[in-house]
């Protein structure tokens, strides 16, 4: 993708950007709030992590609703009914006066913005060129990585100044702006097809048909693997800064954002190196590097050897790996699929959001005042992804001759 062609495309990436980072601001912007929250409500912390579990559960489950409704109906129909939900969801978080009620709204809100993230991805899938599809991915990323960078700040500030019930007032006048930028100037990309039922054995097959193509579960489980290391660290990072570091909610925000930029940054990086390597290439090296960072992590978290700043150090580098390894397991994941790709996408996204939900919990049930719960999920997700991603390339190296489906191409140099 060319100078004149991001000048082009750059509205349609900017709105299909802004719906992505919903659901992520969704998540980012009340992690400083937690202890407030715990205390406002009379709950544990460990009880309002369970409002950022069942959020990631919602998630999951949503977008295997959505993609089949995205390929029956068009992209936009459904899209417009999950952020409406979206938005009674967050007017419902903003009234709460229960964590049983909080992780209740959170659900549903999930399920209203989870349609964002599926339509998004099909859009993307639908309206550019295979062999651009890592690279928008990335500057999507871009986009999508206001979030970290913004949202714990904004949160500290808001729930400091005006009680953490207004976060949600809020991501409800998010969620309104983004609804009508959706309908005013997003393309519809593929329309509805009466060919894809909703019948449930349909489906069932449907997704099973996606699900056995080698490269989509080698690349959409390893990237979901890896993810998931990120939503431990989303669950359990305000608890480790602010309990066990002693970080203050505005210290908390501005190392959240600092850590965010890594991931910002090499989410770029990787447009760059597209155009000299394939996602293949770029995602291995990656996986093998984030794997050496987070086991040193965890080793160091559990002999006591590390401070506040060789934490946010070694986080660091952990999520600027992740910066490489999501957009490419996504354009991987997707490419096989130009006629379902709301069912692909869907699939990708509750893998992900399943695996990180139960990585999410993990974070909460093994809470014991310490680092280790967190350092200790996020080693053990990323070693599990780079044993994957060498098991499952080798095995599709002997079949995708067979498949005929091309991997992301290298990206032709810019003139």
């Amino acid at each position: 993708m060319n100078t004149p062609d991001i000048k082009r495309y750059f509205l349609l990436i900017l709105i299909l950007g802004l719906v992505t980072a919903l659901s992520p601001f969704s998540i980012d912007m009340y992690l400083p709030a937690f202890p407030a929250i715990a205390a406002d409500l009379h709950c544990p912390v460990s009880r309002v992590q369970l409002s950022l579990t069942s959020y990631f559960i919602g998630i999951a489950l949503g977008q295997l609703i959505y993609g089949p409704l995205l390929d029956r109906f068009g992209r936009k129909k459904p899209l417009y009914i999950g952020l409406c939900i979206y938005v009674l969801a967050s007017l419902g978080c903003s009234v709460t006066r229960s964590a049983n009620m909080l992780i209740g709204m959170r659900l549903l809100q999930a399920l209203g913005s989870c349609g964002g993230m599926v339509a998004a991805r099909a859009l993307v899938r639908d309206l550019f060129p295979v062999n651009e599809i890592a690279k928008v991915f990335s500057l999507l990323l871009l986009v999508i990585a206001v979030s970290p960078l913004l949202a714990p700040t904004i949160g500290s500030y808001v729930s400091a100044a005006l009680g953490w019930h207004a976060v949600f007032i809020i991501l409800t006048a998010i969620s309104v702006f983004i609804l009508l930028a959706s309908w005013f100037w997003l393309p519809e990309g593929r329309g509805p097809n009466i060919e894809h039922s909703l019948k449930p054995k349909p489906i069932i097959e449907s997704f099973y048909s996606v699900f056995k193509h080698p490269q989509f579960y080698t690349y959409a489980i390893t990237g979901g693997i890896a993810s998931a290391s990120q939503y431990a660290y989303l669950s359990g990072s305000s608890d480790v800064f602010i309990d066990v570091f002693h970080f203050s909610q505005h210290q908390y925000g501005w190392t959240f954002a600092c850590i965010a930029a890594g991931l910002i940054g090499c989410s770029q990086i990787n447009s760059l190196f597209l155009r000299y390597f394939t996602s293949r290439q770029i995602i291995k090296v990656a996986q093998a590097m984030q794997c050496l960072i987070g086991v040193t992590l965890f080793a160091l978290t559990y002999y006591g050897i590390i401070n506040a700043a060789g934490m946010i150090a070694l986080i660091f580098l952990f999520l600027s790996a992740q910066g490489f390894i999501s957009p490419n397991a996504s354009a991987l994941s997707l490419t096989p699929f130009p006629h379902n790709a709301g069912t692909a996408s869907a699939l990708m996204g509750t893998l992900q959001m399943g695996i990180g939900a139960f990585a999410s919990a993990m974070v909460s049930v093994l809470n014991n005042g310490t680092a280790l719960p967190m350092t200790g999920i996020m080693a053990v997700c990323t070693v599990c992804a780079l044993l994957l991603l060498f098991i499952g390339g080798s095995r599709l190296t002997k079949t995708e001759t067979a498949t005929g489906y091309p991997d992301t191409v290298k990206m032709p140099l810019e003139h």
